[in-house]
């Protein structure tokens, strides 16, 4: 999902919408001498919330080294949680408007495939879970989904506004973190962190999961074959390897 709103940065910011679209010209005019260069100091807002994006950051990073697999899911819940109470905060804020009209350069995009691999190791053969993409949509058709493919997602959007925030620019880090949290990584984190509830309340609850019948990303019929005869096996006493104690009786 991340590839749409990055491809904003081709061009004027007039396309971003719900954000402020005249307020980016209105406050590019009013920066007139300031220079971009120029470090701005975060009131108590701001630094809580690169605080909290960090910690996911490093936190999932930590998950997906694998030290400690038992406890991937209940880990990956808490961090999930916690995360999305830092984008409920941007998205009730009023809308942040950047100093410049146009993005400033941070160099490369990140690159999370080594992430999504460690996480998809980690998590088959769970990883794949199925999502409504917009719930007002009637009659919407679920659509196949990956954990891993969301956490490294949501990492590579948070590590774009981090680098913004870390060189100074925090209007533009609050901007982009905001924008993306409406249009990207809050909605993908959320589909993550039901799909994450879900596996919790399987084992709690003494529900073991139906085999999937194939569900992938992909579609190629040898890997959704393979993948049915692996979710097939996904059962609590598989879950239950993962940390999380089973609720009394």
């Amino acid at each position: 999902m991340s590839e749409t709103v990055v491809n904003r940065k081709q061009g004027a910011r007039g396309s971003q919408g719900a954000c402020g679209a005249a307020g980016a010209d209105q406050a590019a005019a009013q920066a007139g001498a300031v220079s971009v260069d120029v470090p701005q100091e975060p009131d108590e807002f701001a630094v809580q919330i690169g605080d909290q994006i960090e910690s996911f950051i490093l936190s999932v990073r930590e998950v997906a080294k694998g030290d400690d697999p038992d406890s991937a899911v209940p880990y990956l819940l808490l961090e999930v949680s916690q995360l999305l109470l830092a984008g409920g905060r941007l998205g009730a804020h009023e809308d942040f408007v950047p100093d410049e009209r146009y993005e400033p350069d941070v160099g490369p995009e990140p690159d999370e495939d080594s992430l999504r691999q460690q996480l998809a190791s980690l998590l088959e053969p769970i990883d794949v879970y199925s999502e409504v993409f917009d719930p007002y949509v009637p009659r919407s058709t679920p659509v196949a989904c990956r954990i891993s493919d969301d956490m490294a997602d949501v990492v590579a959007d948070l590590t774009h506004g981090l680098a913004h925030f870390r060189a100074g620019r925090v209007s533009e880090a609050l901007w982009w973190w905001q924008f993306s949290y409406l249009s990207n990584w809050g909605p993908t984190a959320s589909a993550s962190l039901r799909a994450l509830q879900s596996l919790v309340a399987h084992v709690r609850l003494d529900s073991p999961l139906d085999e999937l019948d194939g569900l992938d990303t992909g579609s190629d019929g040898d890997d959704e074959e393979q993948l049915a005869k692996e979710a097939g096996r996904v059962m609590e006493a598989e879950l239950g390897t993962m940390g999380l104690r089973r609720g009394r009786r």
